[in-house]
């Protein structure tokens, strides 16, 4: 359909490596980003026909929407590590790395 980016999940046949060319990075939209904030909230992993159901809804590819929930994973564990130091600093207790 025109205006749908197909992912290759949906098409086993394109699972296929297609170039090696060096990735460019890629600019989410702000409509990309609220939706996929909005995805991340619901649950922080997504696999399978979900991951590609959302890629397509968002113009985007599977791998970008895969490589956009890793980063935003390891973004939430840093969060969540810094307000359990900051908290326990507030408590007069120190932490060790």
């Amino acid at each position: 359909a025109p205006g749908f980016l197909i992912s290759k999940c949906c098409f086993p046949i394109f699972k296929g490596k297609i170039s090696n060319a060096k990735r460019v990075r890629t600019i989410f939209t702000s409509d990309q980003l609220t939706q996929l904030e909005k995805e991340f909230a619901r649950q922080q992993y997504m696999v399978g026909m979900e991951r590609c159901q959302l890629a397509s809804s968002l113009h985007l590819t599977e791998e970008q929407v895969k490589v956009w929930f890793q980063n935003r994973r390891i973004k939430w564990r840093k969060q969540s590590l810094k307000q359990q130091q900051a908290k326990l600093a507030k408590m007069g207790l120190s932490t060790q790395q």
